[in-house]
């Protein structure tokens, strides 16, 4: 870093040579630069002919500037961004067993390097000299008013920002890539169960993921014969699991019956109890590996010392404390309690703590999963179909018949080795990868259900990539936007499957809205928690974050949830794999059912088709910028809240609490 001397005499220089007209950016693209120029970068006269010839004055020439960095730049991390998804696709596509040195090569991160390139080129010293950084509070204030250009502009220079070395940022894939391995592969082969009888509850072959495809079986009981037993047994699992009492032995293996409730083990060949080692808390020491890699990127980012800090005033662009007061409004809506009675009433029984999955918000009987995943099969019977009748399932969704063709071409379909998730194009015309798990008889419900998640992901993805103005544009402002087009696709399964609701439909869908984003206020609060705790108590090892973990899970459950539901002193809060592997991403689903539901009210009487790709065309501006200019109104929880409360009175149920 310079000093003020030197800041001082290479402003001098550059205003007599430009200008005094151009002075307030003069001292600022120097200041930028010598925050982040090393002595490795170049002695001061070196520094000094650099900014002399490098300054950009005049507007057209400002262009040229940006229009060439972003041509040049989407070519780089656009085939940077293909080489990732080679060499990670046995990671996340389940096509075959993975070899040794699969894990070597998802560990190479071709991105490491980039940021360490563009500053030994000096490219990156152009872009700090020319285009001035923001801070989120002007962005979300003046950023009202800016022209594409400066929006543009900005994110062009905040791609560079950070100088972090490569070696740390390839310490951070190597943990991330492990620790995503461990979740992938943490699967309970549900045949091998047995409950206190020693009866098979699950059909044979039926293998869940925990969490995701744990969670899904929940839901589907809730319309079967015995699903209230499976229920239990399920969340048993989730509790073994989080405290890491689960038999190691048991986790993808299918040739022992394992005993959920009294946690026995036994080999069926001989009937004989035997013992096998627990868990080792390996959970908490893969969560701790994310905390220590990203620990590690601290000192490189002094404006942004923590990865708390870097989530929320970085890459959501929404503060921590605005957040936090968000999930807090939602947690604390007397409707809940009016919602909580109406599902009592419905189940016949007092709530338990796995009823937070509770997803029967419809008139009359639900529809067994079964019968679900016999239209699937009828109409998706594998990916192929999926892919080949993709076209039609977008003009179903109001898409022209064009559009449909355009974004089916544009979208691929692989079969994914974890739960499922979407990975978009890195540059204008790289297709957008959509991933679901399908099991060995073909597609089911669970599976379309997810497809028709990554869906909207995969749309948004084409979109605001391919239909937008500028490169360092495209995308959404975070990715609860794109997760508000996921829930807002996903929604729509049954619409699909020629299965729309009926009489009141509007009103149970908010009820539903207000039950899950209820359910992920609380996980993404406890993710919150735990990064906090992490950074007061650096040196914990993995049992003391463990049982930190399950204090704060039922500290977040006894404050929100006991009062909703009538149940104290659960930790299954602390299920979500999320919270182990994807570094505070939860808060961004959270939001993004708020903001799915803001979507949801402007669509009412519009294209969801023709709204959406306006909306995507907006790109990656502030936040709250995005959400005035798409629907008209800031990000807020309180139009969920209240249109609960109105969907309470419209099916005759008490509004506003006790």
């Amino acid at each position: 870093m310079g000093s003020s001397g030197q800041h001082r005499e290479i402003v001098k220089a550059m205003v007599a040579s430009f200008g005094k007209a151009h002075q307030a950016r003069i001292e600022t693209g120097v200041s930028q630069v010598l925050e982040r120029w090393r002595r490795e970068d170049g002695s001061s006269p070196v520094l000094r002919e650099f900014c002399l010839t490098h300054f950009v004055c005049e507007p057209p020439q400002l262009q040229n500037l940006l229009e060439r960095f972003e041509k040049n730049l989407s070519v780089v991390m656009g085939n940077y961004h293909r080489i990732y998804r080679t060499l990670n696709w046995p990671l996340h596509v389940d096509a075959g067993p993975m070899s040794p040195v699969d894990h070597l090569f998802a560990n190479f991160d071709v991105y490491a390097h980039l940021e360490d390139d563009l500053y030994q080129t000096r490219l990156a010293f152009v872009l700090l000299l020319n285009f001035p950084l923001a801070e989120l509070e002007e962005k979300e204030g003046a950023g009202a008013t800016w022209e594409r250009l400066k929006w543009a502009q900005t994110r062009l220079v905040e791609r560079i920002a950070d100088r972090v070395p490569a070696a740390v940022k390839q310490q951070r894939t190597a943990a991330y890539t492990a620790v995503e391995d461990y979740i992938y592969h943490y699967n309970i082969h549900m045949d091998a169960l047995r409950d206190s009888q020693g009866n098979s509850c699950f059909p044979e072959g039926k293998v869940l993921i925990s969490h995701w495809g744990l969670r899904d079986e929940i839901k589907a009981a809730y319309v079967e014969d015995g699903g209230l037993g499976r229920q239990e047994m399920i969340y048993k699992i989730m509790e073994r699991i989080i405290s890491q009492e689960i038999p190691g032995d048991v986790i993808g293996n299918g040739h022992l019956h394992w005993y959920p409730e009294s946690n026995r083990v036994v080999d069926p060949r001989n009937g004989e109890e035997i013992v096998v080692g627990a868990g080792r808390n390996r959970r908490y020491e893969a969560l701790r590996s994310v905390f220590l890699a990203e620990k590690k990127l601290d000192d490189y980012m002094p404006a942004l010392p923590t990865l708390i800090d870097r989530r929320f005033r970085q890459d959501r662009e929404i503060l921590e404390n605005d957040v936090e007061e968000l999930l807090k409004t939602v947690l604390s809506a007397p409707v809940l309690k009016d919602v909580a009675e109406l599902i009592r009433t419905r189940l016949g029984r007092p709530l338990q703590p796995f009823d937070i999955w509770y997803s029967e918000f419809r008139d009359g009987e639900g529809i067994a999963e079964s019968e679900l995943d016999r239209r699937v099969q009828a109409a998706y019977p594998n990916l192929a179909a999926f892919k080949e009748k993709m076209g039609d399932l977008l003009i179903t969704l109001g898409f022209t018949p064009e559009k449909a063709a355009y974004l089916q071409s544009m979208i691929e379909v692989d079969p994914a080795r974890g739960a499922g998730h979407a990975m978009g194009g890195g540059m204008p015309q790289d297709a957008a990868h959509l991933r679901t798990r399908v099991p060995a008889g073909g597609m089911d419900y669970k599976g379309f259900n997810t497809a028709m998640h990554e869906l909207g992901h995969t749309v948004e993805q084409v979109f605001s990539m391919n239909e937008i103005d500028y490169f360092s544009l495209n995308g959404v402002p975070n990715t609860a936007f794109t997760e508000a087009f996921a829930f807002i696709f996903q929604d729509r399964d049954l619409e699909v499957l020629g299965l729309k609701e009926q009489g009141g439909s509007e009103d149970w869908r908010t009820l539903h809205g207000i039950w899950q984003t209820m359910e992920i206020a609380g996980v993404a609060l406890l993710d919150m928690k735990i990064w906090r705790w992490m950074y007061r108590h650096p040196d914990a090892d993995a049992r003391v974050l463990k049982e930190a973990v399950v204090k704060m899970a039922n500290t977040i459950w006894n404050t929100y949830f006991a009062p909703v539901l009538g149940v104290r002193d659960s930790a299954v809060l602390a299920i979500y794999s999320h919270l182990i592997f994807c570094g505070m991403y939860t808060p961004d689903y959270a939001l993004g059912h708020i903001i799915a539901f803001q979507i949801e009210s402007f669509l009412q009487n519009r294209s969801l088709a023709v709204e959406m790709e306006r909306m995507c065309r907006l790109g990656r501006i502030a936040p709250q910028v995005w959400m005035k200019a798409a629907v008209g109104e800031a990000l807020s929880a309180q139009p969920l809240i209240d249109a609960a409360s109105h969907a309470l009175e419209n099916l005759r149920m008490p509004a506003g609490g006790e």
